[in-house]
């Protein structure tokens, strides 16, 4: 069983540190965030908790507010499986619905397909900005210097279908039936096709984290032709509807 709870002490906050640490490598580098900020995070009333089980710190997340009454939930990391990070993002939206806060923000990188049917099949965000080169060129070990574009993803916290997601009930956003693939995977690389429908999909490469260590030129291929594609449609207008299949985001005319 997953406990997750508020974290204050210096050594809970040495643990978040360490997993971090263990997730991305980040060595020498820096680190996403510091143990310092962790602890005036703390003490201001931000968000820092820590995901346990047997006693034994498995995830963590940390967030700060932000303008418009929201929570922008900076950083979270878990360990794979057993459901960690549903958990923490559960504790997350209870945390904020008790301030009166409705809505959580976060960054995420559109490429990698398992957090993109994550965050929006699994918990019901939705993207809303397409940000290229957020935070610039990354040297850890999963980002291995690819240019940090992210997509800013709002969760709407009462919303009926993220209310019937956080209770487990099955929700699959629809499909339209005319939609045309805009961006594909063939063979592993990025193929254009008509952007011109009501609605399109736009595909994401299915390890790109193997495809950066393994080819690096496809690897940059995907990332300049998921920007033109996505980004571009995002800043026409187009809004994310969904994510389908595992393997595309659904863009819609509104």
């Amino acid at each position: 069983m997953i406990e997750v709870r508020e974290l204050h002490e210096i050594p809970e906050l040495e643990g978040v540190h360490a997993l971090f640490d263990g997730i991305w490598h980040f060595g020498s580098g820096d680190p996403p965030i510091t143990l310092e900020l962790m602890r005036a995070l703390a003490h201001a009333g931000g968000y820092v908790a820590g995901a346990f089980e047997d006693g034994r710190m498995v995830g963590a997340s940390v967030g700060f507010l932000a303008a418009g009454g929201a929570l922008h939930s900076h950083v979270t990391g878990a360990t794979a499986g057993h459901g960690i990070g549903f958990e923490l993002k559960q504790h997350q939206r209870r945390w904020a619905l008790e301030r009166g806060l409705e809505r959580i923000t976060w960054t995420y990188d559109p490429l990698v397909r398992r957090n993109a049917h994550f965050n929006l099949a699994k918990l019901g965000a939705r993207p809303v900005e397409y940000l290229p080169a957020f935070y610039g060129v990354m040297e850890d070990a999963i980002n291995q210097g690819d240019e940090s574009d992210r997509l800013l993803a709002s969760w709407p916290l009462s919303a009926p279908h993220v209310e019937a997601l956080a209770r487990r009930e099955p929700y699959v956003a629809p499909v339209p039936r005319d939609a045309v693939v805009a961006l594909a995977d063939e063979g592993g690389r990025p193929v254009q096709g008509s952007h011109d429908a009501a609605a399109v999909l736009v595909a994401v490469p299915a390890d790109i984290e193997g495809l950066r260590r393994a080819d690096p030129g496809i690897g940059k291929a995907w990332r300049h032709a998921v920007r033109e594609v996505l980004g571009g449609l995002m800043a026409q207008g187009r809004k994310v509807t969904g994510f389908c299949g595992k393997s595309y985001y659904v863009l819609e005319r509104q």
